[in-house]
């Protein structure tokens, strides 16, 4: 009981007292708006860290000069600058006084006399074992220059800038274009370029959250007199633009396109061989396109400019905005459709809103909705459940499959060129599937597989796209890359898999592709229609180089037979020559008679007509039929013979000729009146 008594008297007031600390609050409702909501999770448009942010920034500003280049029809330019700023360069941007260190121990990056020491007597033991090493003629493993510790909070800042010869922007729309999170030119049905449609509005995000300065705009449209300028950052809480200035300036050259400057935290050490892997592969991409990258550090011995030539003026169709299949809408799409549509009735609302219902179907599938539907009830007046009514019908009917029209594929032309261009294969070959479907969107698949070339690793060496941009993240779990790695049998089609180099190129486009994970950064293997596709595109791929390494093989074997053979003409003519000349001997001196052919043949010796030389050229000559008929013998039996054939274009000697070309990948046919 005493122990029961002990135990109770101090809890009790332990209890008032917690009872007082855990008041209850009210519950305050709090709102986001999308910019704050951007601002919080980075990491989910691609600003996972300071290197991922500079390449990210890089990435959106590059496919933004793109499209608006595409827009319009034109060649793209882009310039591409990224300029270091040194931490007192940026302190004087930002008006701060730089400020010598009073108490070093305060700082991270302060080291002890004690842990000085240990670290010098470490890197003196490193080097001396590297100097055994190279004496002994080992491979010495380069070490990173010791430069002592650096502060986890010293931050690398970088001036991106990005130019084009694009449309431009409308001087009033400049500020919500750039200020305003979640609004933009690319939404609606059609294949585009952006992941998120954040673009540019995400890299002015991470400058306020890093730098605190504003991002720069300059822009000019066609035929205008002026050049819009805008400095402006935006209010996160708010989701508004907050504007420093916003002007017109006189455009004396009649300039046009867009400059796009912001300053930002990154990290070039870690992700040069990203943004510069990036940039090489959307040369890939886009061959009609010229880039010029530039990189300017703090010392200015270190620059780095690399230009990317274009290399064809043809370039794909641009992608139209297209209507939604009744197989992809879901409720919600259902209800806006509805509450946007300018059409009166049902019938038309069906016919106009959704491909691939026609006037009849419509009909149709007004009848089989139930007696509370008609062709001319007003689509404004549908109830909730006469919506869901429509919904499950929708998924239960049977449509026709979306046309790929929509669709602006890189083209097979351009994929080849882009190959050849950057990488200089021995060989290379290039397909293009037509239009597929899954979930009522349509896709296309490309594929490039080169052998050979330059900056290429042994193996397999796997370039993704999706929607013509390069993906060069989680590449492990992307549908190519099983595809590639498990799927295709390279030495079924003479390829080392292990030895040679190959290049493995897959583009894939569409309305909607099905990117996995939160920095949509892979596609993944689960969708069989894409799946299948890929596959498919690999194998023609691989039927074509498997005929010119058949003929590259058959071509060595030639030689090396040619070799062999010709190697012993020399002892062969010899010893011809002498029994030769020792018949004709025995024949002048009557010892032995020979007639006819033999007889003559032996009267040409005697006469120096038939010399070594004579013998030596007609057996060149026999070896080089001999093995002409080898050669054809084995191209029949191993299907050379069969091969696609190149397209060949017949040019008109009369211009005023009339004709009609038909082209298919095997051919061209031109035919004249």
């Amino acid at each position: 009981m005493e122990t029961g008594g002990y135990s109770e008297s101090p809890t009790e007031p332990k209890k008032t007292k917690s009872k007082t600390a855990r008041k209850p609050k009210e519950a305050v409702l709090k709102q986001k708006s999308p910019a704050e909501f951007f601002a919080e999770n980075k990491n989910i448009a691609g600003f996972d860290n300071p290197g991922k942010c500079l390449y990210t920034t890089v990435r959106e500003l590059v496919e933004n000069s793109l499209d608006s280049a595409e827009s319009i029809s034109e060649l793209p330019e882009v310039e591409i600058t990224i300029e270091e700023i040194g931490k007192s360069k940026f302190n004087s941007m930002i008006g701060l006084v730089d400020r010598e260190r009073v108490d070093e121990e305060l700082y991270d990056d302060f080291e002890t006399a004690k842990a000085r020491e240990k670290r010098l007597a470490k890197e003196a033991r490193t080097q001396e074992l590297q100097a055994k090493n190279a004496a002994l003629g080992k491979k010495v493993k380069e070490t990173q220059s010791s430069k002592g510790m650096r502060s986890r909070g010293e931050a690398s800042f970088y001036r991106v800038t990005c130019k084009d010869n694009g449309r431009g922007m409308p001087h009033d729309d400049i500020p919500n274009m750039f200020g305003r999170v979640l609004s933009g030119t690319k939404y609606g049905l059609k294949q585009t370029r952006g992941k998120f449609g954040l673009g540019a509005k995400m890299a002015l995000i991470w400058s306020k959250m890093s730098t605190g300065l504003p991002i720069e705009i300059s822009s000019s449209m066609q035929g205008q007199s002026y050049i819009s300028f805008c400095r402006l950052d935006i209010d996160i809480h708010r989701n508004i633009p907050h504007i420093h200035l916003h002007e017109k300036r006189d455009n004396k050259e009649r300039w046009r396109g867009a400059e796009i400057q912001v300053v930002i935290e990154g990290n070039w050490t870690t992700y040069r061989s990203k943004i510069l892997h990036y940039m090489r592969q959307m040369a890939v991409i886009t061959p009609y396109a010229q880039f010029l990258f530039k990189f300017a550090p703090d010392a200015s011995d270190k620059n780095v400019t690399i230009r990317f030539a274009r290399r064809t003026d043809i370039m794909p169709p641009v992608p139209v905005e297209t209507k939604y299949h009744p197989s992809a809408v879901d409720l919600l799409l259902i209800k806006r459709l509805i509450s946007e549509t300018s059409k009166e009735n049902l019938l038309q609302f069906l016919q106009h809103e959704f491909v691939n219902i026609g006037k009849s179907y419509a009909e149709r599938l007004i009848g089989e909705m139930g007696p509370d539907f008609s062709p001319k009830m007003a689509v404004k007046s549908l109830t909730s459940q006469q919506i869901v009514r429509i919904h499950q019908l929708f998924r239960q009917a049977k449509f026709d499959d979306p046309s790929g029209d929509c669709l602006s594929p890189a083209g097979e032309y351009n994929l080849r060129l882009g190959i050849i261009k950057e990488l200089h294969p021995d060989m290379v070959a290039t397909y293009s599937g037509s239009a597929q479907v899954f979930e009522g969107h349509p896709f296309m698949v490309e594929a490039g597989v080169s052998v050979g070339g330059k900056d290429v690793k042994q193996g397999l060496n796997i370039f993704r796209f999706a929607n013509r941009i390069p993906l060069l993240f989680e590449q492990g779990a992307d549908v190519v890359t099983r595809t590639a790695l498990k799927r295709i049998n390279w030495n079924s089609y003479k390829i080392n898999q292990a030895q040679d180099k190959i290049g493995v190129f897959v583009s894939i486009v569409s309305t909607k592709i099905p990117f996995k994970g939160t920095g949509k950064e892979y596609i993944g293997d689960d969708i069989s229609e894409i799946a299948s596709a890929v596959k498919s595109s690999i194998q023609q791929c691989c039927i074509q180089l498997k005929s010119k390494i058949v003929k590259k093989i058959q071509a060595r074997e030639q030689q090396e037979r040619k070799r062999n053979l010709s190697k012993y003409i020399p002892d062969a003519t010899g010893a011809i020559y002498d029994v030769l000349k020792e018949m004709a001997q025995m024949h002048a001196s009557k010892k032995k008679r020979y007639e006819d052919e033999d007889a003559n043949v032996l009267r040409k010796v005697s006469a120096h007509l038939i010399t070594k030389q004579t013998l030596s050229e007609k057996l060149a000559k026999h070896v080089e039929q001999v093995d002409y008929e080898m050669a054809l013998e084995y191209a029949t039996q191993s299907g050379v013979s069969e091969e696609p054939r190149e397209a060949i274009y017949l040019q008109s000697l009369e211009d005023e000729k009339n004709f009609m070309d038909f082209h298919s990948p095997v051919f061209a046919l031109r035919l004249y009146q």
